[in-house]
């Protein structure tokens, strides 16, 4: 079988696989499992390589689960392809939830990036998804046309890549770097940081945007039902600007992510060899500790200040397993800080 009638069959695979993936994305929340099938799955694969590939910066977005080893083979194959990937990121630290994101594609927009480079690993197959960056603030529109390659080999993979972009394009990247710079450090909180709760919040209105889904904001507006002050559900699509208008002071944001990825992101310190995080939790209204493993992705909100884009992270970390726990701990614990029953 020749390597084009590969890629066409996988493409077919994938268009028919898209109709059975859920994924919910909006402006507020992220309300999914955040992994790279995910975020593959907004891609419509059997596109070409873009344009200037091999003129331009990249930037690689990659499994978690992918080796060091492996990630120094990407990089030394994009390099001798001739794709300039200047940053690498887990996927799950760039989706991790819209401050997040936007975060990214103002990084990214600053450092003059074109391309991503998507490296998934699932099982023993090996998926490496190359498509442009358009300036987006969600960076890669549902939809979005992409080249995709998979086999059970990386080298096969990476081969198919670097042979498709040679026959295609001239190679105009010549000095590029001979490391993959991973663990480069976005600053995701523009404001003050503040691991309290927002005590304004006792006359300033938060705005609670809603999911777009109609169970999932049902069961929103009931546990909302328990928050103590002013708030509005608003629609997803409404500028935070317009909010502002209408007295909206803060806006309810949720973060997405392994814990030690959603702690890092939002300011906290975590030791590298930590393999579970304490978070506390309010099931049934009574406080617990609970323990999750470190790979385990969790939820977690916080407020922010709409104007000046200060954020209240609360006085204790209140991560939970699923969105609706972790904004009841979040409530939960405003309460019980406030000393109101």
């Amino acid at each position: 079988m020749t390597v084009e009638n590969t890629i066409v069959r996988f493409a077919l695979y994938v268009e028919m696989k898209i109709f059975h993936i859920f994924f919910l994305v909006v402006p507020g929340f992220l309300i999914a499992q955040v992994n790279d099938q995910a975020i593959l799955s907004r891609l419509k694969p059997a596109g070409v390589l873009p344009e200037k590939i091999l003129s331009t910066r990249s930037a690689v977005f990659y499994s978690p689960n992918l080796t060091k080893k492996e990630i120094d083979e990407i990089h030394a194959s994009l390099s001798r392809t001739g794709i300039d990937a200047v940053a690498y990121f887990e996927i799950d630290r760039v989706f991790a939830g819209r401050d997040v994101t936007l975060a990214f594609s103002e990084y990214f927009t600053g450092r003059e990036i074109n391309n991503f480079v998507i490296a998934e690993k699932s099982g023993a197959t090996y998926k490496v998804a190359v498509t442009a960056f358009t300036g987006r603030e969600d960076l890669i529109e549902q939809g979005q046309s992409a080249w995709v390659v998979e086999d059970a080999y990386l080298k096969e993979t990476l081969r198919v890549l670097y042979s498709t972009a040679i026959n295609s394009f001239r190679k105009q990247n010549l000095l590029i770097g001979d490391i993959a710079e991973t663990g480069l450090t976005i600053n995701v909180i523009t404001g003050r940081r503040t691991e309290a709760f927002a005590t304004d919040l006792k006359v300033d209105r938060l705005a609670v945007q809603k999911f777009g889904d109609e169970q999932l904001d049902r069961e929103l507006e009931e546990i909302m039902k328990d928050y103590p002050f002013k708030y509005t559900l608003v629609e997803n699509t409404i500028p935070e600007t317009e909010l502002r208008k209408q007295g909206m002071f803060y806006i309810l944001c949720l973060i997405h992510s392994r814990g030690p990825v959603a702690k890092q992101l939002l300011g906290f310190e975590v030791g590298e060899a930590e393999t579970a995080l304490v978070s506390v939790t309010y099931p049934n209204g009574q406080e617990q500790l609970k323990t999750i493993p470190a790979s385990t992705p969790v939820y977690k909100f916080y407020a922010r200040q709409i104007q000046f884009n200060n954020v209240f992270l609360g006085t204790r970390w209140d991560a939970d397993l699923t969105w609706q726990q972790a904004l009841k701990n979040f409530i939960m614990g405003f309460k019980r800080e406030l000393r109101i029953n």
